[in-house]
């Protein structure tokens, strides 16, 4: 009956050709051979038409499961552990980018696979690409079989790497792990029964066993081809060298070392055209192939008479790659002159001798693709082929197409001078107008050697380089720093151009901190206590409004009518109790009717240093002395100007950060300013804290550990700002900052600016003459003076130091002087009256009562800080702000300072710490009262003495009262009577005996003329 099925002649044309066996007709639809005579019916499935619908179904296949891949990655890419989901409950909106369907997918894939989660999405691309490439997946069924198991194999080898590897903390989101719960689980089933059975080396052989099944596994799933697996390799290869020459290329390194890392087979750049490059050695599999495969594809054309290009074509020297490393290997005889033929690239004699010719007599000559076998049969061969030689005919480099990349690769190679090469017959001709001279060949016997073998990859010493080109020296290369280090001035410097800041790689890197402030619920569940706290104890209130920071929560408590806020503050210690925390600090917030509640966070969060040098605030801040104080309790960084501070006082006990934070300010000007814009003055009487920047430029002494040195300093200080203001009279400015910008116009416009001075009056006229004097143009820079501890200062000299920090903090804000006090005792004989009226910015850090906080403050508050950088910035007008100081080690400290004393030495002013005349007037009218007094004390003892005697009797209240002086100044003339011997000692009840008598001191005498008179 089918043999009787004719169909129209129409659809005939349209169908291919049916295919029959020797004995009869195929079956259409099983494909064995049908019987004879059975007719000819046509193959549907091998029909244009079906061709055509099978690759449209494929390709949509294809997009859909594209569509699925980027949406799991998508879904991975954005996983948020607190999102809601199977695991998680929560009533928050989802941050995935595919909303709460792609939460439960990424959640499900990272709790059961763990990083294993993104074999899903590579497979999908495999396939992708398999139905896109090729219109078709071979062995579906067994790829979907491989990936099921490929990714809890994957799972499970992360496992074992997380269960044996040891120190291998990675944070994961996730309570499962990087390898998920299945990974995990897997993992201690395998290491559980290996270890059983090999003891000690399980978790080797686990290991092993386990990256063995992914090697099967991974193939089989993906269902790449070998050139396809070959080129993800390449394609990762490319994407390992991208950074290297990145690297390279900003270190300045010549195009020899880039190609080196970008061709490492020795090609020396990228091949075009399948042309490989000149004397580039051994050649991969792959362009092999493919240059074969274009001659192959090429039919021969008698009629033009062109051959095409073969390596084996005679008449042409050899390029040479230019290496003085090792020799090159004798070069092979060169065989005749490629035939032209229809069947075989080379003759059939020529196969013995030369493997190209070998590898070519496999491949037919006509318009056809290369078969398999052929493919293989060249791959087996490379080996062989990459010892041999290429030549290249010059003729055939020539051209548009062909010759300007190479030859700029080539003469970077060859050529390090701008000299041209002269030209010869056969050389590369026609280049690119005014771009590249002509190159001639270079025989292989004689190869000319142009690059240096230094072990870098191509940069010669100076040495080398003036030998190779002919005696003109090539200037060394500036090394600039690597990429991704801020190098020189930070943005928004107010430095010269000659002076280099410190770099920000001298301090640690960053550390990865994840979020370690509390969840949306826990804010929640503690705003609720608080009210519930609050209600125990009589105050009606409700939580507004809260915010977590790095260290504090704060919750703004909006009071019910009549409740005062004393009454809430002074439950503080019962808040911190109820919630189990250290301490709790309660204020008022000004200008709003809350009452704010800050409690800290049960993980504190470290606010570093170069966090603040790196921040918008920093580098945008304009300020002339700008501190980088830390973070607020909202997170955000704090920058204060000391310029307009004008001064500082920091109070603080030991251990709570106040010797961190002096650095941090310090650091903070070191990183702005150079030593002609700034200059310091370090007062350290505990010789330990200030001493580590002794030798830095910006000293202007070195650092002073000695209380007298101490007033000698603060007294030049005095006197440098009256001479300041002097200057600035002189130059009719009133500020600092306004004096350097006329001094830097009046030397840029070249102007000599004079003061008019009256010398005296004229003899004859009596009209006063005037004198003209050059004023001078001297830049003055700020000055600092830091004083870390007030407190021993002012137990030596505390009358002196008080003066002359008085009249610094009154009258030195203009003239560019500016103190930062700090003292670990703030109290009132510390930080008098006087001084607190004078430094309106004061920062305090955990002190131990609440009469220190007063005393610094005005207010109580700083003994319930947490120590360790938390403290109170308090800035004119009585604003108080919570901050949270950077951290600073003392190995990044000192890093800095090393960097600064290396690029140059201090310039010491020898008049800050000298002795002056009226120092010495002082100290000898000082000598001169002290004689005095002792007289004085000496004639006072004598009337004692003699007092004592007449009376008979001896005690301090009975000397006291006779001579109407002091109890302590009597107690000194009774001890000096006993030690003398004129009184005995106290005994049990105080009484003393006069041992002296009027006869031994001539009294008696005295006594008996006044009776005769």
């Amino acid at each position: 009956m089918l043999s009787r099925f004719r169909l129209p002649a129409k659809l005939r044309s349209i169908l291919p050709a049916t295919r029959r066996s020797p004995s009869g007709a195929v079956d259409p639809f099983l494909g064995h051979d049908m019987a004879e005579g059975e007719g000819d019916i046509p193959t549907w499935h091998d029909s244009p038409i079906s061709r055509i619908l099978s690759a449209r179904m494929m390709e949509i296949l294809a997009i859909i499961l594209l569509i699925m891949a980027l949406a799991i990655a998508a879904s991975l890419f954005s996983f948020n552990p607190h999102d809601p989901s199977f695991n998680t409950a929560t009533g928050t909106e989802p941050t995935n980018l595919l909303g709460r369907f792609g939460a439960t997918i990424a959640d499900g894939l990272m709790q059961l696979l763990g990083l294993a989660g993104i074999i899903p999405v590579l497979v999908l691309l495999a396939w992708t690409w398999q139905l896109l490439r090729h219109h078709h997946l071979s062995l579906p069924l067994l790829r979907l079989v491989a990936a099921t198991l490929f990714c809890p194999a994957a799972a499970m080898t992360i496992g074992l790497l997380q269960l044996t590897v040891p120190g291998l903390g990675v944070a994961w989101p996730t309570n499962s792990g990087l390898g998920g719960e299945s990974g995990v689980f897997f993992a201690q089933k395998l290491l559980n029964l290996v270890s059983g059975e090999t003891g000690s080396m399980g978790g080797m052989f686990s290991i092993a066993l386990s990256l063995f099944f992914l090697a099967v596994l991974c193939p089989m799933s993906m269902g790449l081809r070998g050139q396809e697996w070959r080129s993800v390799g390449r394609g990762l290869s490319a994407l390992i060298r991208l950074p290297l020459r990145a690297l390279l290329r900003s270190r300045g390194a010549p195009p020899e070392m880039e190609r080196q890392v970008a061709y490492p087979s020795g090609a020396g750049g990228p091949i075009r055209h399948g042309r490989p490059a000149m004397g580039s050695g051994p050649l991969p599999s792959g362009f092999i192939m493919r240059n074969l495969s274009r001659q192959a594809d090429q039919p021969a054309s008698p009629a033009t008479g062109s051959t095409p290009w073969s390596p084996m074509q005679q008449g042409a020297a050899p390029w040479q790659k230019p290496s003085s490393a090792q020799p090159q290997p004798p070069a092979r005889p060169e065989p005749a002159p490629l035939q032209e033929e229809t069947s075989h690239v080379t003759p059939p004699e020529e196969e013995a001798d030369n493997p190209y010719a070998r590898m070519l007599a496999h491949i037919r000559h006509d318009p056809g693709r290369t078969s398999t076998a052929q493919r293989r049969h060249a791959e087996e061969n490379y080996e062989e082929l990459s010892s041999v030689p290429l030549s290249v005919p010059p003729q055939e480099v020539s051209g548009p197409a062909q010759q300007p990349g190479f030859l700029k690769r080539f003469i970077a190679a060859t050529s390090p001078s701008a000299a041209p090469m002269p030209e010869a017959s056969g050389t590369i001709s026609e280049a690119v107008p005014g771009s590249i001279p002509p190159v001639t060949p270079v025989a292989s016997a004689a190869p000319v050697t142009t690059e240096h073998s230094t072990g870098m990859g191509g940069i010669v010493s100076p040495h080398e380089a003036t030998t190779h080109t002919g005696g003109v020296p090539i200037p060394p290369r500036p090394v600039p720093p690597p990429p991704g280090i801020a190098q020189g001035p930070l943005p928004g410097m107010a430095t010269p151009s000659t002076w280099l800041p410190p770099s920000i790689s001298l301090l640690n890197p960053l550390p990865d901190q994840s979020e370690t402030g509390p969840s949306e619920e826990a804010l929640q569940a503690n705003a609720q206590m608080l009210e519930k706290v609050l209600d125990d104890y009589g105050v009606q209130g409700t939580i507004t409004d809260y915010r977590a920071g790095p260290v504090v929560t704060l919750y703004e408590l909006e009071p019910a009518p009549g409740v005062r806020s004393s009454r809430v503050i002074g439950l503080a210690d019962d808040i911190a109790r109820t919630l189990a925390v250290l301490s709790v600090r309660i204020a008022t917030v000004p200008g709003r009717n809350v009452i704010g509640i800050e409690v800290p966070n049960k993980t504190r969060e470290t606010v570093y240093f170069p966090e603040l040098l790196l921040s918008p605030a920093w580098k945008e801040n304009r300020s002339k002395l700008p501190l980088a104080l830390g973070k607020d309790i909202a997170g955000e960084p704090i920058m204060a100007d000391l310029a307009r501070m004008p001064h500082l006082l920091v109070a603080g006990t030991t251990g709570s950060g106040k010797s961190v934070g002096i650095n941090a300010m310090i650091l903070s000007l070191l990183y702005r300013l150079s030593p002609e814009d700034c200059r310091l003055i370090m007062i350290d009487p505990k010789i330990l804290e200030l001493s580590i920047y002794d030798g830095i430029p910006h000293l202007m002494t070195p650092v002073v550990t000695e209380p007298p040195k101490a007033v000698s300093a603060l007294k030049w200080a005095v006197q440098e700002m009256d001479r300041r203001y002097r200057l600035m009279a002189d130059h009719g400015v009133r500020n600092i900052s306004s004096y350097n910008d006329r001094i830097r116009h009046l030397k840029t416009s070249g102007e000599t600016p004079t003061r008019r001075i009256q010398t005296g009056y004229d003899p004859e006229t009596g009209r006063p003459v005037f004198d003209e004097h050059r004023l001078p143009l001297e830049h003055l820079p700020y000055i600092v003076i830091v004083i870390d501890e007030m407190a021993d200062l002012m137990m030596v000299a505390g009358k002196e130091i008080e003066a002359s920090v008085l009249r610094l903090a009154q009258k030195a804000r203009a003239a560019g002087v500016h103190v930062i006090m700090a003292t670990q005792r703030p109290s009132v004989d510390v930080i008098t009256g006087t001084i607190k009226a004078n430094f309106p910015t004061r920062i305090s850090f955990q002190v131990t009562n609440k009469y220190d906080s007063r005393t610094i403050l005005g207010e109580q508050g700083a003994e319930q800080l947490l120590g360790r950088g938390d403290m109170l910035f308090m800035q004119g007008g009585a604003r108080i702000t919570r901050v949270h100081g950077p951290f600073i080690s003392d190995e990044e400290v000192e890093a800095v300072v090393n960097d600064l004393r290396s690029k140059g030495a201090p310039v010491y002013n020898t008049e800050v710490l000298a002795d002056e005349p009226e120092e010495e007037t002082s100290s000898s009218s000082k000598s001169s009262g002290k004689g005095a007094d002792e007289d004085q004390d000496s004639a006072l003892y004598e009337q004692a003495t003699e007092l004592v005697i007449r009376a008979q009797r001896a005690s301090t209240s009975f000397v006291q009262r006779h001579l109407r002086i002091g109890y302590n100044r009597a107690a000194n003339i009774i001890d000096q009577m006993e030690r003398e011997g004129i009184i005995s000692a106290a005994n049990h009840v105080g009484k003393r005996d006069v041992l002296a008598t009027k006869a031994s001191l001539g009294l008696d005498r005295n006594d008996h003329d006044d009776d005769e008179d």
